[in-house]
C-alpha cells in the first residue's frame, strides 16, 4: 500500500509542476498574499478549475467591494499564478 502512496503523491505534484517534499501552494495561498486579513475573513474558495477561481462571500456588501477590486485581485493572482485565468464571486457559506 505504500508505494501506491508514493506514487500518487508524486503524480499529485507532477500535475501541479512541483517537486515532491515542497509545500504545495494553491488558491488559499495565493489569496493570502494578494488580500487583507480582513477580506480572507469574509471569503472561502469553492472551487478551482479550468483557470477559473469561485469565491463564496458571506455578504451582498462584501461581495460589492470585492467585485469593485476583482480586476486587481486577478493581477495579483496572476503573479502568483500565471493559471489563474478569472474570478468568479458568489454570496454563500463560508
Amino acid at each position: 500500500m505504500e508505494p501506491l502512496k508514493k506514487t500518487l503523491d508524486a503524480l499529485m505534484f507532477g500535475l501541479a509542476g512541483k517537486k515532491a517534499g515542497s509545500p504545495v501552494v494553491g488558491p488559499e495561498q495565493w489569496l493570502k498574499k494578494a488580500l487583507t486579513k480582513k477580506e480572507l475573513q469574509h471569503i472561502k474558495v469553492k472551487y478551482f478549475s479550468k483557470g477559473i477561481l469561485g469565491l463564496s462571500v458571506d455578504s451582498s456588501a462584501w461581495l460589492y467591494i470585492l467585485s469593485l477590486k476583482k480586476e486587481d485581485l486577478l493581477n495579483k493572482l496572476k503573479q502568483e499564478s500565471p493559471v489563474v485565468k478569472n474570478i468568479n464571486l458568489r454570496i454563500g457559506e463560508i
